[in-house]
């Protein structure tokens, strides 16, 4: 019997559990998952003979070590600043580690420690970052195999609502987490774009949305990820011209999100006194409002947009221009609106979202330019088991299948860029209709 430990039972656990617990009585599994609500452990894992909950406070150490000690592997679907907690107490007791967070500066500095220790710990091994590190490497390493000398390469990845399941003005609903989506872009972007480096401001970045063609789907605006230009090197592609990662969203809110920003709404380090503050109050905290103009004209005004433009319709629709009192006590700006879309743009039970990724990749061979586009687009069952939790969650329990049954031989410091990973665990997810449409101009 092999021994699984999951830390987090969120969002993104869903189908990461339902994997593991199909493939327990095959594989002779056992399935421990920790988190701090008990509740929500059963929900997810039910009567099932092998899992057991284990409600923990991942800040008890003596508990906390006491799991891993006891488990053969671990995947971790906490918070991404209590992953190095898990990540040293791995080492200390040499467990393999798996999860679908960034690699971060703190586990960076313990990289000689996991190789010295012939242990994997694979970051990044989720959607975005995950998936398209998989789908873009075979399409690399399979152009570069043909003679194909690549010169542009650009990354998509939205979490977005089925088209089906849009009943708001800011075409978006939550099916991962708030507050990542809340501080999105939150650092800006760089990129590079036609030999030279671009960067962008977070002030800068809705506002400089594009669009691209999705097959079915239409129009959708992008934004630049973070740092691109990190990425470069683990594809090897260090000397092209144009190198881009982006986030996809529905036009409508890139445009709103974009008045947020404006506004000052979307802050985290200044915090603001809540209780007996309207809404509104706190909506135009920023910014000199006229005190004869209505709520949607002073905004408006501001804004440079009419009161009755679609932006002062989706502010509207959170609720920032009402004089209803926040009342949550001392919060950032961000706390404030984090709370405001977890309740107006929650999903509903029968609510579908929907993955899309696309990659645009220009190269040339024997003279001859070509640009290839390969696209997926994943939808979701319901508002439990969403497209999110199935593409985060399945790239980890399929290799966590392949570490357990020692057809992975890697050690360090990893993400999924290998063809002994990104081969195999693409393939099994086209069993579950994750899979990606090429075609070439």
């Amino acid at each position: 019997m092999k021994n699984i430990l999951l830390f987090g039972a969120g969002k993104s656990a869903t189908s990461l559990i339902d994997y593991l617990l199909t493939n327990a009585p095959r594989q002779k599994w056992h399935i421990t998952v920790a988190d701090h609500d008990l509740m929500l452990i059963k929900s997810k894992t039910g009567k099932s003979y092998y899992a057991t909950p284990a409600a923990i406070d991942i800040k008890d150490q003596a508990a906390r070590q006491q799991l891993i000690e006891a488990t053969d592997l671990v995947i971790s679907l906490l918070p991404p600043h209590l992953h190095i907690t898990v990540a040293k107490d791995c080492l200390h007791f040499k467990k393999n580690l798996l999860t679908a967070s960034y690699i971060d500066p703190e586990v960076r500095k313990l990289e000689k420690e996991i190789e010295k220790a012939g242990l994997l710990f694979m970051y990044e091994m989720g959607l975005d970052p995950g998936i398209d590190h998989m789908s873009a490497m075979k399409l690399i390493h399979s152009i570069e195999k043909k003679g194909g000398q690549i010169f542009s390469f650009k990354s998509y990845c939205g979490g977005l609502i089925s088209p089906d399941s849009i009943d708001n003005p800011w075409q978006y609903k939550i099916s991962w987490n708030a507050r990542n989506i809340v501080l999105a872009g939150s650092s800006g972007a760089t990129y590079r774009e036609k030999g030279k480096v671009k960067e962008l401001s977070y002030e800068q970045l809705f506002d400089h949305s594009k669009t691209v063609q999705l097959p079915g789907l239409g129009k959708l605006a992008y934004y630049p990820n973070r740092d691109s230009l990190a990425y470069m090197d683990v594809y090897k592609l260090n000397n092209i011209a144009t190198f881009m990662r982006a986030t996809l969203r529905f036009p409508d809110f890139c445009e709103g999100w974009n008045a947020l920003v404006k506004l000052g709404l979307t802050n985290d380090t200044e915090k603001i006194q809540t209780d007996q503050l309207s809404y509104y109050n706190w909506a135009v905290h920023n910014i000199r409002a006229e005190k004869a103009a209505s709520h949607e004209d002073a905004v408006a005004h501001y804004l440079g947009v009419s009161s009755k433009s679609k932006v002062i319709r989706q502010l509207k629709f959170l609720g920032l221009l009402n004089g209803d009192v926040i009342n949550l006590g001392e919060q950032t700006s961000a706390g404030i609106l984090q709370h405001l879309v977890e309740d107006k743009l929650k999903m509903e039970p029968a609510d579908k979202d929907m993955i899309v990724m696309m990659h645009e990749i220009e190269f040339e061979r024997r003279n001859m330019a070509t640009r290839l586009h390969s696209y997926m687009i994943t939808q979701g069952e319901d508002n439990m088991r969403t497209a999110m939790a199935k593409t985060v969650g399945l790239p980890l329990g399929i290799l966590t299948k392949l570490i357990l049954q020692e057809k992975i031989s890697l050690t360090g410091l990893q993400i999924p860029v290998m063809p002994e990973v990104y081969n195999p665990v693409l393939k099994e997810l086209e069993e579950y209709d994750i899979r990606f449409e090429e075609s070439f101009e």
